[in-house]
């Protein structure tokens, strides 16, 4: 059956020499990516790489993480492909919970993940070290459709993060998907600053940019001018971000205003809910639409999406996907009229095959063939999803998913925290900000400049809280369980102590 990356190799067959890859201005063309790929697959290959087996990819967008994914995938692995900012504990979860036999990193990335990989039997390669051009290229091998091809660690809000284990089959079909929903042609150009990484930049953009054999632009670094003169250059008919990243373009210096985007007919939006201003201000400036959809890690990225050519209500995440079926449910997994909130459930080929090692965490996601998303929506009689809320405490904080019960896991290490709980408060440049109410043992007293510095050398940057809010309790039910649904968002937002952003910081 097809390998997830035969579109690739069929592409560079047709057309060797248009470009396929270009990151930061430097160009490759399908050949040139197709070779490079085929010579990771072979030295994985070559390395004893079984079909299955799974290797870690954590480092920053770069032009050998592309050919090296592709690799894993040609040679029958599972790319398992993680945050470069990870710290050296999380990156050690994430080779032992997924078994890499090995893991792939670069620059200021290498050294944590060679750090994590000591004591595991990972072995660490360095991305930009050179395949070696004696490295005969495979072609991609044959895999069944319900072989995983890649592995994306995320989770509630209890326990450690969960392996989402997406197949060929469904990538594929989520790329399909995408051409139809923003009804893409061979002329099209795709742009974005988004982290490979993560569902949306991997599948969503490059995945489906490759399934129709056009040209990807990438940035190693969003920068709001920087992105939109990349767009100019190039003529870029598609671009591709999360809010904060449209919010910044729309602020941009009025020099920008100067620039050829005539080209651009599409804005897509992922990652979080985009507030109805920044659409509005964006599409008044640049004269293009922007589409905000609905999607998941699991389900591939696939969901809803307003249709471009048919109507747009406002605020809603528009209709389901081509092959994707959505549905409301109670809380006894029933259908629930139009208009009702409950749980929005999807139906389609694009699911997760399960969650890698968490038998118990996959059945629980699943009502029959139904994918349980822990979101709240509703749906109007014409089939338009509105995402109401979310039943997890998931924080999305600039496009990352945070996950409070992690964060609190480690405050609650502190020696000075007696209790701690973790939410997200509305804002304005990120959607969410992460907040953390937390309780000091008797007699302590707070330094904010040192709990960010503790906590940061224990959690990513994009999962630290940027906001400390001290109280004498915590709202409690008659268990003891903390009542974050209790908690004053609007005192934290008003009283909260707000730190400095990390320097290390990667986040938008």
């Amino acid at each position: 059956m097809s390998n997830a990356v035969a579109p690739l190799w069929s592409h560079a067959q047709a057309r060797p020499d248009e470009v396929a890859l270009r990151i930061d201005d430097r160009e490759w063309t399908f050949g040139e990516l197709r070779d490079h790929s085929a010579r990771w697959a072979a030295r994985l290959v070559d390395a004893g790489l079984q079909r299955g087996e799974r290797v870690l990819l954590a480092a920053g967008t770069r032009a050998s993480w592309v050919f090296a994914y592709h690799g894993i995938l040609a040679a029958g692995g599972i790319a398992v492909t993680v945050n470069p900012a990870s710290t050296v504990p999380e990156l050690q979860y994430f080779m032992a919970d997924s078994g890499a036999r090995i893991a792939l990193s670069a620059g200021d990335d290498l050294p944590r993940v060679v750090a994590a990989g000591e004591g595991l039997e990972t072995v660490v390669w360095d991305l930009d070290e050179p395949t070696g051009s004696d490295l005969a290229g495979l072609d991609p091998v044959d895999v069944d459709p319900s072989d995983g091809a890649v592995i994306m660690y995320t989770s509630g809000t209890t326990g450690k993060p969960k392996g989402a284990q997406l197949t060929h089959h469904g990538i594929g079909k989520s790329a399909e998907a995408v051409i139809q929903v923003l009804e893409m042609t061979p002329e099209d150009k795709v742009g974005t600053a988004l982290p490979l990484f993560h569902v949306f930049g991997q599948v969503t953009v490059m995945r489906t940019a490759y399934e129709i054999g056009v040209p990807l632009t990438l940035r190693t670094k969003f920068d709001a001018e920087t992105l939109l003169r990349t767009a100019a250059a190039y003529g870029i008919t598609i671009l591709a971000g999360v809010p904060t990243m449209w919010n910044a373009m729309v602020n941009t210096g009025p020099e920008i205003d100067e620039l050829d985007l005539s080209s651009l007919r599409l804005a897509c939006s992922g990652g979080a809910g985009l507030p109805m201003r920044v659409a509005e201000a964006f599409e008044e400036r640049f004269d293009c639409p922007i589409l905000a959809g609905y999607g998941l890690t699991e389900t591939a990225g696939a969901g809803a999406c307003p249709p471009v050519s048919g109507e747009r209500k406002p605020e809603s995440a528009g209709v389901a996907w081509p092959g994707v079926e959505l549905a409301i449910l109670d809380d006894d997994r029933r259908p629930l009229p139009p208009g009702s909130i409950g749980e929005i459930a999807i139906r389609c080929e694009m699911n997760l095959k399960d969650y890698w090692n968490r038998p118990d965490a996959t059945e629980a996601a699943w009502h029959e063939d139904w994918f349980l998303t822990g979101d709240l929506g509703r749906m109007d009689e014409d089939g338009y999803l509105w995402v109401v809320d979310r039943i997890k405490d998931l924080i999305i904080r600039g496009g990352y998913n945070v996950y409070p019960k992690e964060v609190e896991e480690v405050l609650y290490k502190h020696p000075d925290v007696l209790e701690a709980a973790v939410v997200g408060v509305p804002d304005d440049r990120l959607g969410e900000e992460i907040a953390a109410i937390v309780v000091l043992r008797e007699g302590r007293e707070f330094d904010l400049a040192a709990m960010q510095a503790w906590v940061a050398e224990r959690l990513a940057p994009y999962k630290t809280p940027r906001i400390y809010h001290l109280v004498d309790q915590l709202p409690k039910g008659s268990t003891g369980k903390i009542l974050k649904r209790e908690i004053d968002r609007s005192e934290i937002t008003e009283r909260g102590l707000r730190t400095k952003k990390p320097r290390s910081s990667v986040t938008v």
